[in-house]
């Protein structure tokens, strides 16, 4: 019998050594699913060390024990990320918490990493307490949505605008999505 390397594919919580990754990964996860969305000069600016370095702080200064980074790693390569934290919405219960990233590498989609992912997302908000879950979209962010509806998520009538540059010229339109958490889910297609 030969020896086959077995692909490691898994999700665990970020190391501070990840978030140059993450950073990346985010970069061209922007890239890719705001492309039309947001002006091409902004998404030429973005900057993948300047995320990374932002992902940094949260892995390693966390505001409270309930805010998360999490990786989807294939053969120890950061392919995805998901943050979790307390919803901090003006409507949110104590019970609310909320998926404040996420993303996959443009390059790994279709590979079961979101999948994967999100399960672990779920499980983490579960562990932390939390018995339902938040996440905002772009509008026009069909994929995520496509994604995320499938598996118990809907949106909840809330909807936000951002202003990305504090001056009106690159706003971000948004529609929160909601699942209860309660119990395991039936499985998310894979993305």
């Amino acid at each position: 019998m030969s020896e086959q390397p077995v692909a490691d594919r898994s999700v665990r919580l970020a190391w501070a050594a990840d978030t140059e990754a993450v950073g990346e990964v985010q970069a061209r996860a922007w890239r890719r699913s705001y492309a039309g969305l947001l002006p091409a000069a902004l998404l030429d600016d973005v900057d993948a060390a300047a995320f990374g370095a932002a992902w940094r702080e949260a892995v390693v200064r966390p505001p409270t024990a309930r805010h998360r980074v999490l990786v989807a790693l294939e053969t120890g390569r950061v392919v995805g990320f998901a943050a979790t934290a307390p919803s901090e919405d003006p409507d949110a219960q104590p019970a609310d918490g909320e998926v404040v990233a996420f993303h996959i590498d443009p390059e790994a989609l279709g590979e079961g990493h979101g999948s994967r992912l999100l399960s672990a997302v779920a499980d983490t908000l579960r562990a932390d307490g939390f018995t339902r879950a938040r996440i905002w979209l772009v509008v026009g962010d069909d994929a995520l949505r496509g994604f995320l509806e499938p598996a118990g998520w809907a949106p909840d009538t809330a909807h936000r605008t951002l202003d990305l540059t504090g001056d009106g010229s690159a706003t971000l339109r948004q529609v929160r999505l909601h699942t209860d958490i309660t119990a395991e889910p039936s499985g998310a297609e894979a993305s």
